[in-house]
Order: structure tokens, then C-alpha cells, then sequence
């Protein structure tokens, strides 16, 4: 027995030392190939394969925390069907007390574990046509954030259970796994932003060609539209539709946002549609808002003011579904409002609107949104309606194709603060 001991104590030590060099090559291995990738599914996959291979593992899968959900979610697995993106909530099984101990565990036998555990698998075996014997769970600390867990499940061997000298293996695999996986979800997670940042401005550029573009010889309307952001919740667009009459519509859709630019191209598409062949002003709303109805998200409206102005008869027809009231600057100086009008598109369908012909010869009428009037000074003030007369008045003589730029200009110069999409158009009457 003595003569034993000392003859078999150095070949035991030299296998822990060859089996711990294995190990630091494995990690060293999977460090060079996590720092080559950063496509995040690649590089789940890798940390599964070489995980599986190392533990001797029948299978394995990766379950990241869902911060918005309170969910574990599977985003990765090997050899255990059915958990594409599987969720499980964070307080079950022992994925929760590996992330709250921030320790791998180890269940060495599943059915002799507390009932808890056990029936846990039990439920999971059923929905994945898989029988768990053992299993090793490791969380994912990566910059002291535990981003989720590595899950094993039954050794491959005879008796299919995990033992401690694989739990401590596990745990040390998961550390560079966990920063790999970490980066990789980083570059996901700045690739699609970068990816929705450039779909905005493309859906700022197609707003763009929506609205209608200012004449270089005269014309009696002009419009501007300068969004507080890259895309815009207003529309305004006028064009000429003959025999000396002019169309022109003007809307400021609820909310920011993709959701109400994309209402905003609804509403501006159906209004350059049908405005072509419809000269009705009312009909047009009523038309305009059961549409919206039927399909605007909860919440959400369009204010909406259009009209026809008639060079001919010096008139103008006007219907208003509750947008700001316009301004009508005459050529006495003095400014009247048209304020008759109805409820906002999207409220309520079967809304009947009405519309009314004014006078309009000599004269100005402005139509904005509430981004004008409400564009504030640096101490906080509201430029309000009679502050928007002034900068009228001041640039009245100015062609119109560039009187409306010269009044958002002198804004800019004022120093005022735009919060909201600035949108003027102008109807000029001689």
C-alpha cells in the first residue's frame, strides 16, 4: 500500500494538469473565435458547440433575460426541440436560482431534487419531447449584469447525471461565453437601431415627396413644413385644378412619432387622391374621416382644414375638421379668423361636416399648425396668434414663395425653440 500511493500520486497529478491546460486552451479558443464575431446567433452557436463538447453534454441551450417582458427567452439551442424562442418567467425553476445566487448550479439527479425542481422539468419534458435526468445551469455575468443562463441537460454517460468537477467546468466556460454573447448582442442591438434610423429617414425622405413643392413664377399658394424631428406628423398640399381654381389642404396628425407619420401619409395620400376629382369641400372630410376610422390606432386623430380657392368669383370654400382656426390678414391690415368647425378626423365615423364661402379678394390667408403658435422664446413664452401677426405683417410684401422661409428664418434668429413641427401655408387672394 505504501509503495502505491507514491507511484500512482504523480500520474494522477500530471492528468489534472494536462486536463487544466486542455481547459485554459479551450477558453483560450473560445476567446479568439467570440472576438472575430459579432453576429450574435453565430456566436450563441459557438458557445453551445464547444460547451456540449467539453461538458460531454446531451444537450444545451441558451436563455437570455427579457428586460421588458420579465422573461427568460430561449434564443439558442442544441439537440432539444421546440424551444425557439420559449419564455419561461424569472422566478421559475432553478434558471431563477442560478441568476439569483449568481452561481452555476447543479441538480444531479432530477427526480430525487425537491419537488419544485422536479416537476419544473417534468412540465418541460412534455412540451419538448425530452427526457431530463441532470442538469448544470450557469448564469451569464458579463460587466457584473447577469444577461441570462447556459442550461445543460444529462451527461453522456451511463447514469446521465452531471457531477460537481463538470459544474465548476461550466462555470468557468460561461465566463467568456458571457462576454461574447454580451458584445454580440451590443452590435445586434446597434445594428438594428442604425438599420430603423435609416428606414426613418427614408420615410422623412417619402414624406418629402408628399408634400407639394413652391412655384418659382407666382403662384397663390406656398407652403413650408420644417419637422421637429426627422419625420413629421404635419401635411399641407395645394395644387392648381383649373378654370382659375386652386385646391389646398393643411393637416397636423396627434402624437410624434413612426405611428403618426405613417397616419400622416394615410391621410395625405387619400387627400391627394381624391382631391383631384372631388371639389367638395365637406364630402371630401367625411369621406377622409371614415376611412381614418376604420383604421387609425386607438387615440390617434388628424386636425384637418382644406378648401378651394376661386380666382374668378374671389371666393374661397372651406371646411374644417378641428384644426387650428387660420388667419385671414386683409388689405386694411387687420386680421379676421374663420373659426366654424367640426370634430377631428378619426374621432367618430359618420361625421357630417359643413363648409362655407367666404369673400376673398386682396387678402392673405395663413393656415399653421399649432407648432407655430406654440414655439416658445427662451424664457418660455409662447409665440401665440398675435405674435404670429406680427411676423406677418413684417413680411407681408415678400413673394410668397419666400415669405414663408423668411418667417420661420427670423424664428430661428429670435432664438425661439421649436418642440413641434412648424407648417404654414399661404393662400394669397389679388
Amino acid at each position: 500500500m505504501f509503495l502505491f500511493k507514491p507511484k500512482n500520486a504523480p500520474i494522477k497529478k500530471e492528468e489534472e494538469i494536462s486536463q487544466v491546460n486542455i481547459d485554459l486552451e479551450i477558453v483560450t479558443k473560445m476567446n479568439q473565435e467570440f472576438a472575430v464575431s459579432l453576429d450574435l446567433n453565430e456566436t450563441l452557436m459557438t458557445a453551445l458547440r464547444v460547451i456540449i463538447n467539453r461538458i460531454n453534454a446531451q444537450a444545451a441551450n441558451i436563455f437570455l433575460i427579457n428586460q421588458e417582458k420579465k422573461k427568460f427567452q430561449c434564443i439558442a439551442s442544441l439537440h432539444q426541440d421546440y424551444l425557439d424562442e420559449y419564455e419561461l418567467n424569472l422566478q421559475d425553476g432553478v434558471m431563477a436560482r442560478a441568476v439569483e445566487q449568481r452561481k452555476c448550479i447543479r441538480v444531479g439527479d432530477v427526480r430525487k431534487d425537491v419537488r419544485e425542481i422536479a416537476e419544473f422539468y417534468f412540465d418541460l419534458d412534455n412540451k419538448t419531447n425530452f427526457t431530463t435526468y441532470s442538469v448544470l445551469c450557469s448564469p451569464l455575468i458579463a460587466a457584473n449584469e447577469c444577461i441570462g443562463v447556459i442550461h445543460c441537460l444529462n451527461k453522456k454517460t451511463d447514469n446521465k447525471l452531471f457531477e460537481e468537477v463538470d459544474r465548476k467546468l461550466l462555470e468557468t466556460l460561461s465566463a467568456p461565453a458571457a462576454f461574447a454573447i454580451r458584445n454580440a448582442k451590443m452590435a445586434k442591438e446597434l445594428i438594428d437601431k442604425n438599420r430603423m434610423q435609416k428606414e426613418i429617414e427614408i420615410v422623412g425622405e417619402i414624406q418629402k415627396t408628399l408634400l407639394s413643392q413652391n412655384k418659382k413664377d407666382f403662384f397663390p399658394i406656398a407652403g413650408i413644413n420644417i419637422p421637429a424631428k426627422v419625420v413629421s406628423g404635419d401635411f399641407y398640399n395645394f395644387s392648381d385644378l383649373g378654370d382659375g381654381r386652386y385646391g389646398f389642404g393643411v393637416a397636423d396628425v396627434s402624437g410624434k412619432g413612426i405611428k403618426s407619420s405613417l397616419l400622416m401619409s394615410k391621410a395625405s395620400s387619400l387627400y391627394r387622391c381624391l382631391s383631384k376629382t372631388m371639389f367638395s369641400a365637406s364630402e371630401l372630410l367625411i369621406l377622409l374621416n371614415n376611412e381614418i376610422c376604420e383604421t387609425a390606432a386607438r387615440g390617434m386623430f388628424v386636425t384637418m382644414l382644406i378648401g378651394i380657392y376661386d380666382s374668378n368669383k374671389k371666393e374661397l370654400l372651406l371646411s374644417n375638421a378641428g384644426h387650428e382656426p387660420p388667419l385671414i390678414y386683409s388689405k386694411d391690415g387687420n386680421f379676421t379668423n374663420y373659426t366654424e368647425a367640426g370634430p377631428p378626423l378619426g374621432i367618430m365615423p359618420k361625421v357630417k361636416y359643413t363648409e362655407t364661402t367666404i369673400s376673398f379678394s386682396e387678402s392673405s390667408m395663413y393656415i399653421f399648425t399649432d407648432g407655430i403658435t406654440e414655439i416658445k422664446d427662451p424664457n418660455g413664452e409662447m409665440l401665440g396668434s398675435e405674435g404670429f401677426q406680427e411676423y406677418i405683417k413684417k413680411y407681408q410684401a415678400t413673394p410668397n414663395n419666400k415669405r414663408l422661409k423668411a418667417i420661420i428664418d427670423d424664428f430661428v434668429k429670435s432664438g425661439k425653440i421649436q418642440k413641434d413641427d412648424l407648417t404654414i401655408v399661404v393662400v394669397d387672394g389679388k
